[in-house]
């Protein structure tokens, strides 16, 4: 069975979320206090899950780098555990350089909560395995800062290294960019690729009663056969 722990923040509000959908796919899951130092030595994926750690205060992710259990995550992913950051979560990891760029304020500066669409770029990875290059599923996006920005050197290496996991589009996947980010990039991944961030919340895309149920097939990528 896999084991899913998953980082809570103050201010952190998608973790409730997140476990339900690591226990409907069959996970077993723990909530991990951001004053832990120490992950559960049986963790086969550490998810940082979304939501408003510290209210966003000085940058979003910038203060919750510095939490203790921080340094515990570094050393996870410096031994090839699998990381996932979803919205609030990428943020985290970008501020503390486990994954590469920033997330600036939204390009007009509003909070956008709604379904979007999303390309799949790259599927040689944990994470999107189940899915195919191209397909486009639909995920719900709701954040104040998640325009990806990258400078021109980073992104060569992004596309060197098939490091841009998802992009925004439309149904027909025709680039869509909802808030400014560079290449209408939705999410990406580390070189050794054990480390993945996006901003859309698969989690919130687990079951058709609620929308979507396109989330299933991004998070069975971690899960145990």
């Amino acid at each position: 069975m896999t084991k899913v722990s998953i980082v809570q923040f103050p201010g952190t509000n998608c973790e409730y979320d997140t476990q339900h959908a690591f226990d409907g796919l069959g996970a077993s899951t723990e909530l991990v206090w951001h004053k832990s130092e120490t992950i559960p030595s049986d963790t086969d994926l550490l998810v940082i899950a979304g939501g408003f750690s510290y209210g966003d205060y000085l940058r979003s992710g910038a203060i919750a780098r510095f939490s203790p259990v921080m340094k515990a995550v570094e050393e996870y992913a410096s031994k090839g555990g699998n990381i996932l950051g979803i919205c609030n979560g990428f943020q985290v990891l970008t501020e503390a350089g486990l994954l590469p760029g920033a997330l600036k304020r939204n390009e007009h500066l509003h909070f956008i909560s709604k379904y979007h669409n999303l390309k799949v770029i790259n599927n040689d990875n944990t994470f999107l395995q189940n899915l195919n290059h191209d397909d486009i599923v639909n995920i719900p996006i709701a954040h104040h800062d998640g325009n990806y920005f990258i400078d021109a050197d980073g992104l060569k290496e992004l596309e060197k290294n098939d490091q841009i996991l998802l992009k925004y589009t439309d149904a027909s996947g025709s680039i869509k960019n909802p808030n400014g980010s560079v290449e209408s990039i939705a999410g990406i991944c580390n070189k050794q690729k054990n480390i993945f961030g996006l901003m859309p919340h698969p989690e919130r895309a687990m079951e058709l009663l609620l929308g979507s149920d396109d989330g299933v097939k991004m998070l069975q990528g971690f899960t145990k056969k």
